[in-house]
C-alpha cells in the first residue's frame, strides 16, 4: 500500500449531534500526524461534484460543542451508480487525496463499503447515528445527545399529562431499532416503551392499561419507536381510543428535535476519541473497518460486521422498565 500523506473527510446521511466533534478531531490528528486534510462539502454529492477544500487546524476551531455537520450532508441517488462512484473516485485521486475517512450511519457505511472495493480505496468509518443501530460499537455518535433531548422532552410533557390525567403516545425516532423508545423510557420513567424488534400486542396495552393507567396512576406515558409497519403512536393511540373512549389519549410526535441541539459531553468525548482513533488506524495500514467502542475501548469493526444487521434490543431492559414502572 503507498504511503499516506491526505485524508479526506465527508460526513453522509441524516445529521447527529457530535459529527462536528468527530470532523475537529480527525483534522486535528491529522495535521498532527503530518498529513494533509481535505473536507469533503454535501455528503457523497460533493464527493461526486468536487466541493472539495483544504483544512487547516482553525478550519475546526470553536465547532466541538455545536450540533449538525459544518460539512453538510446531502442524499446522493448518483453515488449508487458505478459511474456516480467512479466521479467521485476521480475527483478524490484529483485532489491528491490517499484515504477516506466517513462520519454517518449505516447507509453512509455501506457506501462507504462499496467505494472501497470498487476502487481499492482506504476507507475508515466513524459511527455518527442517534439509531445507535451499528454493530461492535457499545455506541453512536450523537445517540446520547438524543436520548437525553427526548428525557427533557417527555419531563415536560408528564406534567400536562399529570396536570390533565392524560394518557400520552410519544413517538421517538429509532430506524426500527428501539433504543431510543426503551432506554428513553426508562430514563424518563415511562410507563411503557413499544418497539420494533420486539412484538406488541393490543392485549398487552390492555393489560397496561388495567393494571397501571386505570387502577393506580392518574397519567401515563408510553414511547413509541417509529416504525411505518406498525403505524407508530399514532396506530396504538387511535386502538386505545376505541377500546377506552373514556380516556384521555394524546399524541406527541417529538420529530427532528432529536437530531439537533449541542452534543452532550459524553458524545463530545467519544466522536474526540474515534476521531483519533480512525486516524491511527490510517496510519497503522488498516482500511474498510469502523471505529467503534467496546468496554471503552477502541475497537476496529470490519465494515461488513458493522452493517451486517441491527444490533439486538436486550429484552431485559423492558423487563426492568416494566418491574419499575408499577
Amino acid at each position: 500500500m503507498s504511503e499516506i500523506k491526505c485524508i479526506g473527510i465527508v460526513t453522509s446521511g441524516n445529521d447527529a449531534p457530535g459529527m462536528n466533534s468527530a470532523i475537529r478531531s480527525v483534522t486535528r490528528s491529522a495535521i498532527y500526524n503530518g498529513l494533509k486534510v481535505k473536507a469533503v462539502y454535501h455528503g457523497y454529492k460533493g464527493m461526486i461534484e468536487g466541493d472539495i477544500v483544504e483544512f487547516q487546524t482553525q478550519s475546526v476551531s470553536n465547532i466541538i460543542q455545536y450540533g449538525g455537520t459544518i460539512l453538510k450532508s446531502s442524499p446522493s441517488k448518483d453515488f449508487k451508480s458505478e459511474e456516480g462512484r467512479k466521479m467521485a473516485y476521480e475527483n478524490l485521486v484529483k485532489e491528491g487525496i490517499d484515504a477516506l475517512v466517513v462520519i454517518g450511519g449505516d447507509g453512509t457505511i455501506h457506501g462507504a463499503r462499496i467505494f472501497a472495493q470498487e476502487f481499492d480505496f482506504p476507507c475508515i468509518a466513524i459511527p455518527a447515528t442517534i439509531d445507535n443501530n451499528l454493530c461492535g460499537t457499545d455506541t453512536t455518535i450523537g445517540y446520547d445527545t438524543a436520548l437525553n433531548t427526548i428525557m427533557e422532552t417527555v419531563d415536560k410533557i408528564r406534567d400536562t399529562a399529570t396536570s390533565h390525567e392524560r394518557l400520552f403516545f410519544v413517538e421517538v425516532m429509532g430506524d426500527g431499532a428501539g433504543f431510543l423508545a426503551l432506554n428513553g423510557g426508562l430514563a424518563a420513567g415511562a410507563e411503557e416503551a413499544i418497539v420494533p424488534t420486539i412484538e406488541v400486542e393490543e392485549e398487552q396495552l390492555d393489560h397496561f392499561i388495567q393494571k397501571g393507567f386505570r387502577k393506580t396512576k392518574g397519567s401515563s406515558i408510553v414511547l413509541v419507536a417509529a416504525n411505518e409497519k406498525t403505524g407508530g403512536a399514532m396506530h396504538y393511540a387511535e386502538w386505545v381510543k376505541n377500546k377506552y373512549p373514556s380516556l384521555d389519549v394524546r399524541i406527541c410526535i417529538i420529530g427532528h428535535a432529536q437530531r439537533g441541539g449541542h452534543p452532550t459531553a459524553h458524545d463530545r468525548i467519544i466522536a474526540s476519541r474515534m476521531g483519533s482513533a480512525s486516524i491511527q488506524a490510517l496510519l497503522k495500514g488498516l482500511r474498510n473497518v469502523m471505529v467503534g467502542i467496546e468496554n471503552d475501548e477502541i475497537v476496529y469493526v470490519p465494515f461488513s460486521r458493522a452493517i451486517k444487521e441491527d444490533r439486538a434490543i436486550d429484552r431485559s431492559m423492558l423487563d426492568i422498565l416494566h418491574n419499575v414502572s408499577i
